[in-house]
């Protein structure tokens, strides 16, 4: 017999306009599963649908369930699914790319032109996010986790692809971080992993720049060397920008322009600026980037780094704990929106749902 049941979920119907509303839930087809979502992160994404109703010149055109980093329990498996079972804690990969286009083509999956991204409101219709009770989504999107990780470090695994690929980027054009002096500007939540995946990789000393204390204590706790506060201590970097810098590669995550200076600064001759934060038009220094003929490195999501995210926290090599500094429950989570907006006492905050609690009786049981 199956069980029915409703499915609550997230939904932005326009900006400023967060609603808990209730769906029906779905059913799995051939090579998809049910998952109970237990834990999801508020990303900076999320806040600019709600706060600004867009990002840039995406806008939120009609409603959309809000959400694409996620864990949960596998609760129902479709026709032909194999490696997965019921109960299984599982990460779950936003990206779904055509496999056709040529970007995909040649191996370039995070630049399909034609890319599904659970969340996003890129194209219409939008793609319909994670941030609900139990949702339906390709098998090949599951990754599975071992006993005994947490769902909220298991939902922290798409922030840390994205940081994973920023080092690949990194080692592609200058090698591997071992040994290096590495500086993560922006101390949020991509910061703070960036902090983690350089102490992961071996860096030799990790500075960490921010402009709210909270957040630096907490890239403290993933690894940094050494946070300094900028607004309050202007000259914290005097030490790394003597002669002509003393940095060898700077993961940019704050897509300010005065961090930006800042890191410019502090390169090395010949030292590699990884771009990983975003914003709209934004100033460059790009007369001393010349002059210091710095290496300057885009970097755009993610591809097989979801799997090695979720490799590195199901082994305990990195754990994003730390970064975690609010859990709300599904029915607070307009309260949820609102600690993430407040970077002076939030770096990630989470939305538990209800499989976060065990069983009930409106899970699917055939």
């Amino acid at each position: 017999m199956t069980v029915t049941h409703t499915n609550r979920v997230v939904c932005l119907h326009a900006q400023d306009d967060l609603r808990l509303e209730t769906r029906t839930a779905e059913t799995p087809g051939p090579g998809e599963v049910l998952v109970a979502v237990m834990a999801g992160g508020i990303c900076g994404s999320d806040l600019h649908y709600w706060l600004e109703g867009g990002i840039g010149t995406i806008r939120v055109r009609e409603p959309i369930i809000l959400g694409h980093e996620a864990a949960g329990r596998i609760a129902a498996l479709g026709a032909g699914v194999a490696g997965l079972s019921v109960g299984q804690l599982v990460a779950m990969n936003p990206s779904h790319p055509c496999g056709a286009c040529e970007f995909c083509q040649q191996g370039l999956e995070r630049h399909c032109t034609a890319m599904k991204f659970k969340g996003s409101a890129m194209y219409l219709p939008h793609q319909q996010g994670m941030f609900r009770d139990r949702m339906v989504i390709g098998a090949g999107q599951c990754h599975p986790l071992p006993a005994g990780i947490a769902p909220g470090a298991a939902a922290c695994a798409e922030p840390l692809a994205v940081c994973l690929h920023a080092a690949r980027r990194a080692e592609d054009v200058s090698g591997p971080l071992t040994g290096k002096t590495v500086l993560v500007t922006g101390a949020g939540p991509i910061g703070a992993l960036c902090i983690a995946v350089a102490r992961q990789r071996g860096a030799a000393t990790i500075l960490v720049t921010d402009i709210q204390d909270a957040t630096l204590a907490v890239a403290r706790r993933m690894g940094a060397d050494h946070a300094i506060n900028t607004r309050t201590d202007p000259e914290g970097l005097a030490p790394w920008r003597k002669g002509k810098g003393q940095v060898d590669l700077v993961f940019e995550c704050s897509a300010a322009a005065p961090a930006i200076a800042d890191a410019v600064s502090c390169l090395r001759p010949l030292g590699t600026l990884v771009q990983v934060g975003v914003a709209g038009p934004t100033a460059l220094p790009l007369n001393v980037m010349v002059g210091k003929e710095i290496l300057f490195v885009g970097s755009q999501r993610f591809d097989v780094e979801f799997a090695e995210a979720v490799q590195l926290i199901g082994s305990g090599a990195i754990d994003p704990r730390p970064m975690i500094t609010g859990t709300y429950p599904l029915e607070q989570a307009q309260a949820a929106f609102d600690a993430a907006r407040d970077r002076a006492r939030s770096v990630k905050v989470q939305i538990e749902f209800a499989a976060a609690s065990g069983p009930d009786d409106s899970e699917m049981t055939a």
